[in-house]
């Protein structure tokens, strides 16, 4: 059930993607049209880079799903075959890790709790915890920048979903992936 989950989840990812790589093509050619008739929109530049922050996560989120992560393979392609299945365990260990600590860092940067025991005051959240991350606002969106920062909680989610699925053996088999 794990497996069909991260599937499902890494498919949602790469479709968001996609998406969004579509969206900044469309962005970068609309800046190109508005700066040659003189009437430059300074916000598109600023969602492009936003929304290529949420595609480059997104993607590499799926990417450890479907095993297509950059990996330097010299040192296990040597090794026997038992081992080089202990290493790919190790590594799928490392990178949950990597994903549960990812999660840690967000609930300590985004601290839901102490923002709900604010009654979702933010002039009292700040004042106690000396935490911004909610009154930032975009440079030119006029967003809150912790709408684009929650790319982070949507990539340690995706990352600790698919490392697991990859640790109990439930992730995508990249050789079954390329036949």
């Amino acid at each position: 059930m794990i497996g069909r989950i991260s599937a499902a989840w890494a498919r949602c990812e790469l479709a968001l993607a996609a998406c969004l790589a579509v969206s900044i093509t469309a962005l970068i050619l609309l800046n190109v049209v508005t700066r040659s008739l003189g009437a430059a929109l300074f916000w598109v530049d600023e969602l492009a880079i936003y929304a290529m922050a949420w595609m480059a996560f997104l993607g590499a989120s799926a990417a450890v799903h479907f095993g297509h992560s950059v990996a330097v393979t010299i040192l296990t392609d040597t090794l026997p075959l038992a081992l080089q299945k202990i290493a790919a365990k190790l590594v799928d260990g490392i990178v949950l890790g990597f994903a549960l600590a990812m999660l840690w860092f967000c609930w300590r940067w985004f601290a839901p709790l102490a923002l709900i025991q604010s009654g979702f005051d933010l002039a009292a959240f700040q004042g106690a915890t000396f935490n911004f991350v909610y009154a930032e606002p975009t440079t030119t969106l006029g967003l809150q920048k912790h709408w684009v920062w929650s790319v982070m909680w949507v990539f340690a989610l995706g990352m600790t979903l698919h490392g697991f699925a990859n640790l109990i053996g439930q992730g995508a088999n990249p050789e079954d992936e390329r036949s």
